[in-house]
């Protein structure tokens, strides 16, 4: 399996950062993630420097962190991405373009999916995590519809995820979640607030985890 996508399953949780996140704010927060729990990060092309921001975080906080981008619009973004370094890749829609691009590099690629076709589709062509997006507007109900014929399809929830919903989704099947504003806000606030937020999601976890046992 995928190390990237394995880690993912066992952590449950992806941090994504969209907003001013140059290398000396995404820095500091993904060290203060990494010392919570939270060690796989996404960084997103719409957002301030996020290439440099990307590859700071992978020189600084060493091989056990996992460090991909997302809002990935297109085959040449992917494959620059690729070439920067980014351990996976993530997009908010299904392109078969971005997908292969990914592939032929041997990446993890999380394409958005909020149909059927869109799944069946992008699960033949050999991604292994489907990004169901925009989870929290969708929501629980729509998901559940949607996995119910296609429950050997691995979903990561992402899109308006909250301590209120995030265990509700992987209650329902999702193999783990993506937070960004929620967790990590827009590059403003301060480091005592993303710790206070991670330590609520990651409680949540284990709550959940005690349920389910």
């Amino acid at each position: 399996m995928n190390a990237v996508l394995d880690e993912l399953l066992q952590r449950k949780l992806l941090a994504g950062m969209r907003g001013h996140f140059p290398p000396d704010v995404a820095l500091p927060l993904c060290a203060t993630l990494v010392e919570e729990g939270i060690n796989i990060f996404e960084f997103t092309m719409n957002s301030t420097e996020p290439v440099a921001a990307m590859q700071a975080v992978k020189a600084e906080l060493g091989p056990n962190v996992y460090c991909g981008m997302g809002t990935v619009l297109s085959a040449d973004d992917a494959r620059s991405v690729i070439d920067a370094g980014a351990d996976f890749i993530v997009s908010p829609a299904f392109q078969p373009e971005v997908v292969q691009a990914a592939l032929d590099a041997d990446l993890l690629v999380a394409p958005g999916v909020m149909t059927p076709s869109e799944c069946v589709q992008a699960w033949e062509m050999g991604v292994d995590l489907l990004k169901f997006f925009p989870a929290g507007p969708l929501g629980l109900e729509y998901f559940r519809a949607l996995r119910g014929p296609l429950r050997h399809m691995r979903f990561l929830a992402n899109g308006n995820i909250n301590p209120d919903n995030l265990t509700g989704f992987l209650d329902a099947g999702a193999a783990c979640s993506g937070l960004s504003g929620w967790l990590t806000g827009d590059g403003s606030w301060p480091q005592d607030e993303i710790r206070a937020r991670a330590r609520q999601l990651l409680a949540a976890l284990q709550r959940q985890a005690v349920l389910a046992n």
